[in-house]
């Protein structure tokens, strides 16, 4: 009796172990450790040279898994923290996952739902074809990020929905809830967008709305909690204070050969004031861009994009800021996981915007893609060059 109450232990042990392996098959353990060496010939009128986490891909630490619920059903999550290579600090202390965070359902007839820390599908669907598709956002974003193609934006409280693709069409909604008692609307984000893919062409359209945002949660005297964040730069410093922040945009992509992808972008950043507001007319920045990439080699691929970015004239400002902006990439992959790259930019800014204290014209200053935003140019020119390595796990 004695052995057969241990054989009955033993298996059921065994068999605990293996429900525990199974549950884990569904758990996937991801992530990328992104380190270079930089050179900036002005940071605040100042050459650098420094060493930086994150350029050709976001230092990050990921969990995703599914459980298959029956019926062509899954549960689904991912938790994503960034971190800093170079230092090991995380990217922002405040958040044990600060990248994403969601939980939902997915079926392939129907859809899916998450609820969570999100990007949106304007970025998903538009920022895909984008020049940081192809270009790193560290050196390769539009000035600053201001459009939000780069992931600088992620969203609270969101609830998002994604359509399976049907016949090359895939569509995605997403709210996020401001969770302001007695204002349901404050704080909020709205984003839609719309993706096409047939053989070689890619086309996608998107929107996204930004309420009571002032790039770090609206301004100081407001208590209201707003569910976006937004990168703030000298781009768009004068207008922290808006009420809203709205952003539509469109990419294409041509795969012209095997080896040549052609693509080119459009965005429109509208900034509208409210009472609270320091500018007072609305503020609009029109980007427009090229980008291709051409693998010389199954490991060597180039990369270039250009960008021109003007803000409208209002606010006082009668020659309005324009930045030009000039992306190239290479690298060498190694292997499926680990490449070698090199990266140089060079943007020049015209022209005035408004200043801090979103009042005062100031001469507009450069700063590249988004990696420069807190250490601009002191003037209208500044260059970026890197070599790193990247590997993926």
């Amino acid at each position: 009796m004695k052995h057969k109450t241990l054989a009955l232990l033993t298996a059921a042990a065994s068999l605990a172990g293996a429900s525990q392996v199974r549950a884990q098959n569904g758990v996937t353990i991801y992530g990328t450790a992104d380190a270079a060496i930089i050179y900036s010939s002005s940071q605040r009128g100042h050459a650098n040279t420094y060493m930086n986490s994150g350029n050709l891909n976001a230092s990050k630490l990921g969990f995703s898994g599914s459980e298959d619920l029956g019926g062509g059903s899954k549960a689904i999550f991912t938790l994503e923290q960034g971190f800093s290579i170079d230092n090991g600090a995380q990217s922002d202390p405040s958040k044990a996952f600060n990248r994403q965070s969601f939980i939902g359902l997915s079926n392939a007839g129907y859809g899916t739902f998450t609820l969570g820390r999100q990007y949106t599908p304007y970025w998903r669907y538009v920022g895909g074809l984008g020049p940081t598709g192809v270009l790193t956002g560290a050196t390769g974003a539009h000035p600053g990020d201001l459009d939000g193609l780069d992931t600088t934006i992620r969203i609270n409280n969101s609830l998002v929905y994604a359509t399976p693709v049907i016949a090359g069409f895939q569509a995605s909604a997403l709210y996020g809830f401001g969770e302001n008692a007695g204002a349901m609307g404050s704080g909020n984000t709205v984003s839609a967008a719309l993706r096409y893919d047939i053989n070689a062409f890619s086309v996608a359209l998107g929107y996204l709305k930004l309420a009571n945002n002032n790039l770090k949660g609206f301004a100081p005297w407001d208590p209201n909690v707003t569910s976006g964040s937004y990168a703030q730069s000298p781009v768009n410093a004068g207008y922290a204070s808006a009420r809203s922040v709205q952003m539509v945009a469109a990419a294409a992509r041509y795969q012209a050969s095997g080896n040549l992808m052609l693509g080119l972008n459009f965005s429109n950043v509208q900034m509208a004031p409210g009472a609270d507001s320091l500018f007072t007319h609305q503020a609009s920045f029109n980007t427009a861009g090229l980008i291709s990439s051409y693998k010389v080699t199954p490991a060597i691929t180039v990369a270039a994009g250009y960008s021109y970015t003007r803000e409208t004239a209002a606010n006082g400002i009668s020659n309005p800021a324009r930045y030009q902006q000039l992306s190239l990439e290479q690298t060498y992959d190694f292997s499926k996981r680990t490449a070698l790259y090199f990266l140089e930019t060079y943007q020049k800014a015209y022209g005035q915007t408004l200043g801090k204290d979103g009042v005062t014209a100031v001469d507009a200053v450069a700063v590249v893609g988004d990696s420069q935003n807190g250490t601009p140019s002191s003037n209208g020119k500044q260059f970026v060059a890197a070599v790193g390595i990247r590997h993926q796990f």
